[in-house]
């Protein structure tokens, strides 16, 4: 049987949520910090899709579905990590050009913030311990 720490989650939540918007995740020379919108926008929807599924499976008090989407969301911001880094480093296609790009180019605090996010989500469920000599078949004992 799992439980949800309620606190641990909704923490996890308001960060997960705003990080998106009001962190830096990309240094871009000239257009100065982006936020995940403006790194990618189908990214930053499927970040908040994930994330609403989330909220719904807390709302719903249902624990192993929200376990479930908690885990898909922590995969999905390490997938969306790894698409942004790839893309800015093989953007071209030459290796002088993504080479100059990937200097140029870096990689801000935001990614951190949303994984701290996306982790206080995937520990925010925790699994029920029986306790030692304690039945959980419904017996009375007299």
């Amino acid at each position: 049987m799992y439980i949800l720490r309620k606190p641990l989650c909704l923490f996890g939540i308001f960060i997960s949520a705003l990080a998106p918007v009001f962190s830096p995740f990309l240094r871009v020379p000239v257009k100065g910090n982006w936020n995940l919108y403006q790194t990618d926008v189908s990214l930053f929807l499927i970040t908040y899709a994930l994330l609403g599924l989330c909220v719904l499976g807390f709302f719903m008090r249902k624990v192993s579905l929200y376990r479930l989407f908690t885990r898909i969301y922590l995969g999905w911001c390490i997938v969306a990590f790894a698409a942004v880094f790839f893309k800015v480093n093989n953007y071209f296609g030459m290796r002088l050009l993504d080479g100059l790009m990937a200097k140029t180019i870096d990689l801000k605090w935001g990614w951190l913030i949303l994984f701290i996010g996306a982790l206080l989500l995937a520990i925010s469920v925790k699994k029920l311990q029986p306790i030692v000599g304690e039945s959980t078949e419904g017996d009375t004992q007299y």
